[in-house]
């Protein structure tokens, strides 16, 4: 899928369309029949990257893929590679903040930060996070991931997206139960399967 959307801004927007384009020509190349944009007004540019892969065919049943080298239980267990970033944490939180407010304010699929957000994206924030708590792992600012230090994060990130979405939609929003339902979510001892569970008790 591409969760992009367009932005108003020329420049902006251009890079939009450049991300879009590299998707969809790795999905059509892939042997891909079909595909997934966040808006509407992405669909004539997916449609065109998947029009001059597909030639005069209506499919590509005919990509079986059956060279590809097999994956195995060991590649599918194997820990992530890469370094876990406070920017990018703090990013997690934010983002996960949001959509659990909009989530519980009734609202399911809500823009974020230019892509359209549902609830996978506040899931895999959330477990994250979870999962960093539970393996005493570290950032990249050599600070080791625990509750208390996330319960810190949260409290300082809730200030920032204050700032961003401004005092009075913060006031009329329900932030301070998300960050609850965050807060209790991340720090629980045991991986609560599905956020919208505990999130159906915060629902008028």
């Amino acid at each position: 899928m591409a969760a992009f959307i367009p932005s108003k801004d020329p420049q902006a927007n251009e890079q939009v369309l450049t991300k879009i384009n590299n998707d969809k020509s790795l999905e059509a190349n892939n042997g891909h029949d079909g595909t997934w944009v966040a808006h509407p007004g992405l669909a004539d540019t997916a449609l065109t990257v998947f029009d001059s892969v597909f030639g005069e065919r209506s499919n590509q049943l005919d990509v079986s893929r059956s060279d590809d080298a097999p994956i195995t239980a060991k590649q599918l267990l194997a820990p992530c590679e890469g370094e876990r970033t406070e920017q990018g944490m703090r990013h997690n939180i934010r983002v996960a903040l949001q959509y659990i407010e909009a989530w519980i304010s009734g609202n399911g699929c809500v823009p974020i930060y230019g892509m359209m957000e549902d609830a996978a994206t506040a899931e895999i924030s959330r477990a994250s996070i979870w999962q960093w708590i539970k393996h005493g792992k570290a950032l990249d600012n050599g600070q080791v991931v625990t509750k208390e230090l996330f319960e810190l994060y949260l409290a300082q990130e809730i200030e920032v997206v204050k700032k961003e979405v401004g005092a009075e939609r913060y006031e009329s929003g329900r932030f301070e139960e998300a960050a609850k339902l965050m807060a209790k979510l991340t720090t629980s001892d045991e991986l609560t399967n599905f956020l919208t569970i505990p999130g159906y008790d915060y629902l008028d």
